[in-house]
């Protein structure tokens, strides 16, 4: 990838923070230095549009390129290859890769895989490899024994910018019907009844144990280090309230609407599932995301399990979502969550801001990629 001293993309549907303007952007070392009307030079984009690169805040693939099947491991390297070329086709030129911090004993990898996955990361980053501006998301469950002493293994690690707590266990947020819990966990490891109350037990005795200390210890040490913090599968006013005495500014995934008002009443920002938009509601029955934005509690968008969803959420939004228009939906997935992340230099097409660009044309419906920079470096 070699830097472009020079780059005009023009003939551009351009997606401004408030309007969609015909025109041309200009680039040079790295920014956009103009924004104009359609010029006669530069590469023609056709009349596609031209929006921000997308901002990830919170992606799980990482773990299922290196784990693509239980007991089965992909070299580390090739792992963050793949899945940087999947994130960057779908058009995400930063993004925060997830990895899992506090395991049970049914969890398929332990801390020591997760920093081989981080250093896999970093070395990526530090030889240039990487298509898109790859940072790391510790999602750490608190109910885990272990959750405290992984984070303080992993939490000074120079690609660390995020950390979300989350809590698993039954009777809490995302499962606090005990009967949907019963279901899920039957269902995916396959126990029998005796072997599922006594899995209950124990992570129940575990959350009531450890998850209050661990709470107040990881936002402690987060806020040492700059970390920002998001909570997690927030589905009652009393957890958000949690969530803001711990200085919690990111409401990842509300389960319901009484835990999405309770955020925007708290000036949280409210991130949603791409695969809940595109799919019109969530898979396990909680709140529908076009609902929340509908009712104007909605801010971020991420790709969660599918990396392409964060794009594809976007432009749903606009044809599901009434009074929802191209550039807000854009922002939910640039400028919105570059600014939750502390990231004021990308997120939206301006002078000054880092050429993070995304070319793609609408066909049956769905935007379909056709090239990608990052920091005016063709990238895709």
């Amino acid at each position: 990838m070699q830097a472009l001293d020079s780059t005009v993309l023009t003939n551009a549907r351009i997606v401004l923070a408030d309007q969609v303007l015909e025109g041309a952007v200009e680039i040079s070392g790295g920014v956009i230095t103009d924004i104009g009307t359609t010029s006669k030079r530069g590469t023609d984009l056709n009349g596609d549009y031209l929006i921000p690169g997308l901002v990830e805040l919170h992606t799980d693939h990482l773990e299922t390129h290196y784990a693509p099947r239980p007991k089965v491991r992909w070299h580390p390297v090739a792992a963050v290859q793949a899945h940087d070329a999947q994130i960057a086709a779908s058009g995400i030129t930063t993004v925060f890769d997830a990895i899992r911090v506090g395991i049970d004993e049914h969890a398929d990898m332990g801390m020591d895989e997760l920093r081989i996955l981080a250093d896999a990361i970093t070395a990526g980053v530090d030889a240039g490899r990487l298509r898109a501006d790859h940072l790391i998301h510790l999602r750490c469950e608190v109910s885990a024994p272990d959750c405290l002493e992984s984070f303080e293994k992993i939490m000074d690690h120079p690609l660390v910018r995020l950390a979300s707590l989350m809590d698993h266990a039954p009777g809490q947020r995302q499962f606090a019907s005990p009967d949907a819990y019963k279901v899920y966990y039957q269902g995916k490891l396959k126990m029998s009844d005796a072997a599922l109350a006594e899995f209950i037990a124990r992570r129940s005795y575990e959350s009531d144990t450890y998850s209050d200390k661990h709470r107040k210890a990881l936002a402690a040490l987060s806020a040492e280090r700059n970390i920002a913090l998001a909570s997690h599968d927030d589905a009652t006013s009393a957890h958000v309230d949690e969530a803001v005495e711990l200085g919690i500014r990111i409401a990842e995934f509300p389960t319901t609407l009484e835990a999405a008002k309770a955020s925007r009443d708290a000036g949280m920002a409210i991130l949603m599932g791409g695969p809940n938009v595109v799919r019109g509601g969530s898979h396990s029955g909680n709140v529908s995301a076009r609902d929340l934005a509908a009712a104007g509690l909605l801010d971020i968008l991420s790709s969660d399990y599918i990396p392409f969803s964060m794009l594809q959420s976007a432009f749903c939004l606009v044809d599901e979502v009434p009074g929802i228009s191209l550039p807000e939906a854009i922002s939910f997935v640039t400028k919105r969550p570059a600014d939750a992340a502390g990231l004021d230099d990308r997120g939206e097409i301006a002078v000054g801001k880092r050429a993070d660009l995304v070319h793609l044309r609408m066909e049956e419906g769905i935007p379909i990629v056709q090239t990608v920079w990052r920091e005016g470096r063709r990238v895709i």
